[in-house]
C-alpha cells in the first residue's frame, strides 16, 4: 500500500485544493529566519495533518517543476538545480510516505496545489532566459515558506516521528534555499543578467 501511494504521489501531475506551501503567504519567515514574519501568525494553526498535507504537495510540484526546468532550462546550473529538486524532493517524499504509513488519519496530498499548477502550465509556455528568471524566483520563494515550515513543524510539531522527519529534512530545503536565492538574486545569477548576455552566457 505505501509503495503504491509513493508511485501515485511521486508522478501525479493534477490540481488541488490551494493547501500548498504557496498559501503560507508572502513573508513566512522574519529577519532571523525562524517564521517570525508578519503571516507568521498562520503558522501556528498547522496541524500535523495540515503539515503532511503541504509537505507532501510541495514535493509534488517541486518534482513537476524540476522535470520542466530539466526539459526547458538554458541555464545550465538551472537546468542542474531542477534535476536536484527532482532527486531530493523524491527521496523527501518517500521518506514522509513511510512516516505516514505507520500512522492512522494522515493522509498526503496526491495533487500538485492549484497555484503550483497554474505556475506549472505557465512556465511550460517558456524557454531559455525568460524560463530560468521566473522558475528560479519561484524557486527562492517557494523555499523560503518551505524553511518556514519545516522549522515549525520540527520546533512545534505534536507527532515526534513528524518532527524528527522535519528535523531531518530542513537542513536539505535550507540548502536548496542557500541555491534559489544564488541563482535568482546573486551575482551572475539569472534575475541579474543584462540583456545581451542573457542567462546562458
Amino acid at each position: 500500500m505505501a509503495r503504491k501511494l509513493i508511485v501515485a504521489a511521486v508522478l501525479f501531475l493534477g490540481i488541488a485544493p490551494s493547501q500548498g506551501i504557496m498559501s503560507l503567504g508572502q513573508d513566512t519567515q522574519g529577519k532571523d529566519g525562524k517564521g517570525g514574519g508578519k503571516d507568521g501568525q498562520a503558522l501556528q494553526g498547522i496541524t500535523d495533518e495540515k503539515f503532511v498535507t503541504m509537505a507532501s504537495a510541495m514535493d509534488l510540484a517541486e518534482i513537476n517543476l524540476g522535470r520542466v526546468a530539466v526539459q526547458h532550462a538554458t541555464n545550465a546550473e538551472v537546468k542542474q538545480f531542477g534535476q536536484k529538486m527532482v532527486t531530493d524532493h523524491t527521496k523527501s517524499s518517500k521518506e514522509l510516505l513511510t512516516v505516514i504509513g505507520k500512522k492512522q488519519g494522515l493522509t498526503p496530498a496526491t495533487r500538485m496545489d492549484s497555484e503550483h499548477q497554474a505556475l506549472l502550465d505557465k512556465l511550460a509556455q517558456l524557454k531559455g532566459a525568460d524560463f530560468d528568471q521566473m522558475y528560479m524566483m519561484h524557486m527562492a520563494d517557494d523555499h523560503k515558506k518551505a524553511v518556514a515550515l519545516f522549522q515549525h513543524q520540527a520546533q512545534s510539531g505534536k507527532d515526534e516521528d513528524l518532527k524528527a522527519f522535519a528535523a531531518k529534512t530542513l537542513p536539505v530545503i535550507q540548502e536548496h534555499l542557500k541555491m534559489a536565492e544564488r541563482l535568482a538574486h546573486g551575482k551572475g545569477g539569472v534575475g541579474t543578467t543584462d540583456k545581451k548576455g542573457g542567462a546562458d552566457r
